[in-house]
């Protein structure tokens, strides 16, 4: 016999009673107790430091009635697309969660869903249907029921989207029923980082709020980031007051029009966008500032980029129903 062998064999046998007396009391976990709730387990698991727990996120139902004293109507809004040129790629899929607000920025109820799928002139790309799941079974014979997305749209006072910059332009080019609608941007005009949030994508913003959901369809992704828009934080102002507060200041947009070459890595460095003209704006580099930093942001240009007191770089003031656009 191979008394190695047999030695190796030996560590992996059970353990006598006699043993296991001298190791102490069993280490097994308790099971949990009859009768507890899966709420009261994830907050003990919580509780003990060792744990965070995601809560799977739960859509709000439509109300039958809509509360008093919240006048305004909100919708939420995603887009599902077959890429990301607005004038080649075509919508696959629009959701939509329209909800009430009151002056302060306050949410009310949900008060209407639309969900509907489109299929597009030619086959969905392979890398959009591993990203959102939707593939051309799926959207065969389908179109979007603009009878009811416009019921949503129509009465709006603001519609929202994380990322305004690319769902607006497709909208408008899909259907005049966007047009002259106020838009606003999740992601841009809510501070996340000031409120403890480490990214602005979706998925991170409800993961780090302690949820989970079916991400990449559009209807679901509404109802995420409306339960991330109207939580409540310690300072009490939620991030759709912040947003709905933005929606209504002005922006001005700043073209530093036939600035020097040499000085493009200057202005890349302090947060201007370079444009090619293609998208019908000028050919030139741009930022946009708020009213109050208009002022700071032209002393800027004339004293370090053109270094000319009377140079005057065309600006464009943006309200809600401006910004966003192609």
């Amino acid at each position: 016999m191979d008394v190695h062998r047999d030695s190796q064999l030996d560590m992996f046998a059970k353990a006598s009673p006699a043993m296991a007396d001298a190791r102490g009391p069993s280490r097994r976990r308790p099971s949990p107790q009859v009768g507890r709730s899966d709420e009261d387990m994830a907050r003990a698991l919580e509780e003990s430091g060792n744990y965070r727990i995601l809560r799977k996120l739960a859509a709000r139902p439509v109300a039958a009635a809509r509360q008093p004293g919240f006048s305004r109507l909100g919708v939420i809004l995603d887009t599902e697309t077959t890429g990301l040129n607005y004038r080649s790629d075509e919508i696959i899929e629009i959701g939509a969660v329209a909800f009430t607000f009151n002056d302060e920025g306050v949410i009310g109820d949900v008060v209407g869903i639309y969900g509907g799928l489109q299929q597009p002139s030619r086959p969905i790309p392979p890398d959009i249907t591993r990203l959102t799941g939707i593939t051309d079974v799926m959207v065969e014979g389908q179109l979007i029921d603009m009878a009811s997305l416009s019921a949503l749209i129509q009465p709006a006072d603001l519609i929202i989207a994380h990322n305004a910059g690319f769902d607006r332009p497709f909208c408008e080019a899909f259907s005049p029923i966007f047009a002259g609608k106020a838009w606003s941007c999740s992601v841009s005009e809510i501070d996340w980082s000031a409120r403890g949030f480490e990214g602005t994508k979706l998925g991170y913003l409800v993961g780090q709020a302690g949820y989970f959901h079916e991400g990449h369809r559009a209807v679901d992704d509404c109802h995420a980031l409306l339960e991330i828009l109207d939580r409540q934080q310690v300072d009490g102002g939620s991030p759709f007051a912040e947003l709905y507060r933005a929606s209504q200041r002005c922006r001005v947009r700043i073209f530093a029009e036939h600035s020097p070459f040499e000085m493009k890595d200057h202005l890349k460095a302090r947060g201007y966008r370079w444009s090619d003209g293609s998208d019908g704006r000028l050919k030139s580099w741009w930022i946009e500032v708020g009213e109050d930093d208009l002022a700071d942001e032209l002393f800027y240009l004339r004293s370090e980029i053109y270094r000319w007191p009377e140079a005057n770089p065309p600006i464009v003031r943006l309200t809600a129903f401006d910004r966003f656009k192609s």
